[in-house]
């Protein structure tokens, strides 16, 4: 389909303001046609009017139609085809084999969520039941569940422009939980958005849904964006992308008369942990495996390792010497867009330029920097250096890391603690070493969300356990995932029933258990019907 460049708001196509922008395709360094409209305000407004009037009706919907629309939406994206992949690739220089697994991904947690919401269990229906005859005071029926929280405005993310975007996560775990989302397409790759969009629009239609519970602002400037925040409607804010970002939505939010909250996932370094044992056995494995986590998509993953604490002995010489020559013949990348690589650039930069902290390694190839083209890089540094230098410990968002030389468990462990929050944090080792290093582990549980054992962090699987998000600055609140089937708890809040009659119950807190949840009734697991 041939791009309309406009916003949709409430399922309709609306663009009244003058002011355009285009998209800059990084792989070429240029703008691509056609233009986008930027949203007025008046068009935000429209955009919450419609999700207040449909939040109302669509909270009330049958668990299997929420489930029945959100599979429409996956099958509308996956009928959008090649046209897809080849614009989010022309917008975002990602390869179309790398797009495709993203679309995959996309998809199936729609799908994900499509089933988490027919089960509905994930409401977690509470029952105590009355006991009038208590001394001395009769004890009330008291019923509890999650009900959805109203409209979330979801700003797109740069880096995984299908999966964590217009119909990503957030925006599935939202529709899931019952709330309208209006999505803040991301600036870098508005057609991509549109595409998706268009798709969500079809689902809309095809679904018989209120139309309003869907719309997509596009915009070049940061205002709108704020504006999506500062608006009495929207309820709660999901964002991907960095500290600055995240942070400045989450003050504007805290600002308002009524504050709402913002989970917002943002900068993380990735600690690695490389245990004595592990390096004896297999160094240069080692070495190829974080080489490859380093660069995956240029490193521009939230997980990408940043930095990693080597303990001494005989294994780090080739481990280093593996990793540096790994690195010398990594081929430039193209980043996403001009903002990324100028960060980077002046990320390597900064590194390069700390007293005691020293380049071991580029990329070997030339970058046309015209391109947004970057070469990879590695840093070495001792532990008093990396104590000493708080730029050391901050996110470089691309690809290259650091790597620390440490001593005793003692210095790993003040590595450690040395640390902010983060997504994650890996340890590579042996049994033995996991014995040895037990305060180590204790200690990073108090700092990431996901603890890797003989692994690396890139790569998030969607599945229930998953936890993506950790203590600040990695995320807004640590309670909370943007991935996997708990990231709904987000759009949900708990209302408690005291005493009243069975049939003016939610339907998942009356005596008759149609659905057959899972319910915790008189503080016990079951499905059954009460009496």
């Amino acid at each position: 389909m041939a791009l309309h460049g406009k916003n949709i708001v409430g399922g309709e196509l609306s663009a009244l303001g003058k002011t355009t922008f285009r998209a800059w395709a990084p792989g070429q360094g240029a703008a691509v046609e056609p233009p986008f409209t930027e949203a007025l305000p008046e068009e935000v407004e429209r955009a919450f009017e419609a999700a207040a009037r449909a939040f109302s009706a669509y909270r009330q919907l049958e668990p299997g139609a929420v489930a029945a629309f959100l599979e429409r939406i996956a099958a509308e994206i996956e009928a959008a085809g090649d046209e897809l992949l080849q614009r989010a690739s022309l917008e975002t220089a990602l390869p179309v084999d790398r797009l495709t697994g993203e679309r995959a991904r996309t998809t199936n947690q729609l799908k994900l969520f499509a089933a988490l919401a027919r089960e509905g269990s994930w409401v977690d229906a509470r029952i105590d039941r009355a006991i009038p005859d208590r001394k001395p005071l009769p004890k009330p029926d008291v019923r509890r569940t999650l009900v959805p929280i109203g409209p979330v405005v979801v700003f797109g993310a740069s880096n995984f422009p299908l999966a964590f975007s217009v119909a990503g996560g957030d925006t599935a775990s939202a529709l899931a939980a019952g709330c309208p989302v209006v999505v803040k397409a991301n600036r870098a790759h508005p057609g991509t958005s549109e595409l998706v969009g268009e798709a969500v629009r079809r689902a809309i239609a095809a679904s018989g849904v209120p139309p309003g519970v869907f719309s997509l602002i596009q915009g070049d400037r940061r205002e709108i964006g704020m504006g999506l925040v500062k608006h009495p409607v929207t309820r709660a804010v999901g964002f991907t992308g960095s500290l600055a970002g995240g942070r400045a939505l989450f003050d504007a939010a805290s600002r308002r008369p009524d504050p709402i909250p913002v989970y917002a996932e943002m900068g993380s370094v990735n600690p690695v942990f490389l245990l004595p044992g592990a390096l004896g056995e297999r160094a240069e494995a080692i070495a190829e495996g974080l080489k490859g986590s380093v660069t995956l998509g240029n490193g521009q993953f939230c997980t990408k390792p940043g930095v990693v604490a080597a303990a001494a002995g005989p294994g780090l010489d080739p481990f280093l010497a593996k990793l540096s020559a790994l690195v010398a013949a990594q081929p430039c990348g193209t980043l996403l867009h001009k903002g990324i690589f100028q960060s980077y650039e002046k990320g390597v930069g900064d590194l390069a330029a700390v007293a005691g902290a020293r380049r071991v390694a580029v990329s070997t190839a030339a970058a046309d920097r015209g391109k947004t083209q970057v070469q990879a890089a590695l840093f070495e540094t001792d532990l008093a250096t990396f104590l000493k230098e708080p730029r050391l410990r901050e996110e470089v968002f691309g690809p290259s890391t650091l790597v620390v030389r440490c001593g005793s468990p003692a210095d790993l462990e003040k590595v450690a603690r040395a640390m902010e929050g983060h997504l994650t944090a890996t340890i590579h080792g042996t049994p033995q070493d996991l014995k040895d290093h037990a305060g180590l582990v204790a200690l990073l549980e108090t700092k990431v969300g996901r603890l890797v054992f003989n692994g690396f962090p890139t790569g998030v699987e969607v599945c229930p356990s998953m936890t993506h998000g950790g203590p600040w600055p990695a995320t807004t609140d640590a309670h909370f995932t943007s991935v996997g089937t708990a990231a709904i708890y987000r759009w949900a809040r708990p209302v408690s029933y005291q005493n009243f009659p069975d049939e003016a119950l939610p339907a998942e807190l009356r005596n008759r258990n149609e659905r057959r949840l899972w319910r915790l009734v008189d503080g016990k697991l079951t499905q059954d019907d009460l009496a």
